[in-house]
């Protein structure tokens, strides 16, 4: 996802409404440090410092709407309990964003996940739970809820944990409500088949849960591919969408071919709750109009940031566009490319058939005219590559005082341009040896050239590629842009 796609998303979630329906949790930190093992039994002893608690299952996901701006009605369970005491006040302490609609069973505790953390690691979990379906006046109040909730949202969300609260009479109401309003619903459930959710727009397995679910391996493409074709034959769902960690996301449609959607490899500090995250974001990017693909990308943005944070962490809209903006430098610096990685990447185009160009240059102060050049140049091949001079044969060139700006400027400059997909420095006079590495299909100079004139060009033309020369926009150059800086300040 781009800057410009992320804002104009980010711009329209605000005031949108999506109801959430799960298992709702209690998610407990217990931080300390350990510096000994006891002498009771191999195990180590957590010095306990401090302690954390927050909303986890459906309420994280309600957190995690609610800090990207969206409205979400919280449907969840809660015992007589502390713990239910401690799941009220926390979900009271995040309105107005969340609203919550809460309803007690004395005879069952609130699940209770308690998590034992040193040095960024988890030593232990202890849950407090009851997986028991809700029968009864319990579970026709969780339908009258339901109801009430829905009102005026664009999504249903159905968090299913498997700790009771989503029996079938609840998956029906959530069905009931959506026909009536048109909300889309989607599942994330740890079930072991989605059968029972029925016609519903999207169910969100991870990759193991749908092996689980299919009994097949779901380890490549291929296999993937093959599980989600069962599971649509097995389930009356709309689409299976399956989150595969490192590997991105894949999404199986009804009479479409499986799409996979890759993802930018992030560092892992803590994955707790980054599936809620995920589902908290395509949700609210469904309600607030976005097409799937779009949505898709946003979860994976939202999940991404998720799992570089501590605990059931949520995720602002601020770190979304920063981690946008990061994505974007690392490509930009992965552009720039040694002689023997530009090797290798025009192995890889031409494996992929690709038409391949080369053009080299100075390029230091960029200016239109530098862009308009580039992008004629991209339009004669498929990948372009830019030899770019160091700063010693720019000097050697040009004189004394140049470069004005040093050579990773010029390479991150002109890496960030869309028209350009290499970079390639070099410290020799000419970029021969560059040329002899990329073996262009098509050589590219300027039209200030005659093809006679273009450095390679015989090599190129030997191997049956071409020279073409692009046109030059007057009243533009680097020469140029310098004097006119020189002579303001010489005014003042």
């Amino acid at each position: 996802m781009d800057l410009a796609a992320l804002q104009h998303l980010l711009g329209e979630l605000p005031g949108k409404r999506v109801a959430c329906v799960g298992d709702l949790m209690v998610d407990r930190f217990v931080y300390g440090g350990v510096s000994r093992v006891s002498p009771e039994a191999p195990i180590p002893v957590l010095a306990r410092s401090h302690e954390l608690k927050m909303l986890g299952g459906a309420g994280n996901v309600a957190r995690n709407i609610a800090a990207l701006g969206g409205s979400v009605a919280l449907v969840g369970l809660v015992g007589g309990d502390a713990e239910g005491h401690d799941a009220s006040r926390l979900v009271g302490e995040e309105e107005p964003a969340i609203e919550g609609y809460l309803v007690t069973d004395a005879d069952r505790p609130t699940t209770l996940k308690t998590r034992f953390i040193s040095g960024g690691q988890q030593l232990l979990r202890v849950d407090l739970e009851e997986s028991r379906p809700v029968t009864g006046e319990v579970e026709q109040r969780l339908i009258r809820t339901i109801r009430d909730a829905a009102r005026g949202a664009g999504v249903v969300l159905i968090s299913d944990y498997g700790k009771g609260v989503v029996t079938d009479a609840v998956i029906a109401a959530a069905h009931e409500v959506a026909a009536e309003t048109g909300a889309k619903v989607i599942v994330d459930s740890k079930a072991r088949s989605f059968a029972r959710y029925g016609d519903i727009d999207l169910v969100k397995p991870n990759a193991s849960e749908l092996a689980y679910a299919t009994d097949m391996p779901t380890e490549t493409d291929a296999e993937l591919e093959a599980a989600i074709a069962r599971a649509l034959e097995l389930w009356s769902t709309k689409g299976v969408l399956v989150t595969r960690a490192a590997k991105g996301v894949s999404l199986g449609l009804r009479g479409q071919p499986v799409r996979h959607f890759r993802t930018v490899a992030r560092e892992v500090f803590d994955a707790s709750g980054a599936g809620d995250t995920a589902l908290a974001a395509l949700g609210l990017a469904i309600a607030a109009g976005a097409d799937l693909d779009t949505a898709i990308g946003f979860a994976q943005l939202a999940s991404g940031v998720a799992v570089g944070k501590a605990g059931t962490a949520t995720v602002s809209p601020d770190e979304l566009v920063e981690a946008v903006l990061s994505a974007h430098t690392a490509v930009v610096e992965g552009k720039v490319a040694t002689i023997q990685r530009l090797g290798e990447e025009v192995a890889r185009w031409r494996a992929q058939g690709l038409k391949v160009g080369f053009t080299n240059g100075c390029f230091d102060i960029l200016h239109k005219g530098h862009v308009a050049y580039l992008a004629q140049a991209r339009t004669w091949c498929d990948r372009l590559i830019v030899g770019v001079n160091s700063d010693a044969s720019v000097r050697e060139l040009k004189g004394e005082g140049r470069p004005v700006n040093d050579l990773e400027s010029r390479a991150l400059v002109l890496a960030s341009l869309r028209s350009v997909d290499l970079v390639a420095p070099f410290e020799e006079p000419t970029p021969l040896r560059l040329i002899e590495a990329a073996r262009p299909d098509v050589l590219i100079k300027g039209a200030d050239y005659t093809e006679d004139e273009v450095v390679g060009g015989d090599l190129v033309k030997s191997w049956g590629g071409e020279v073409k020369l692009a046109e030059i926009v007057d009243g533009y150059s680097t020469s140029a842009a310098i004097a006119r800086i020189a002579r303001k300040e010489a005014n003042g």
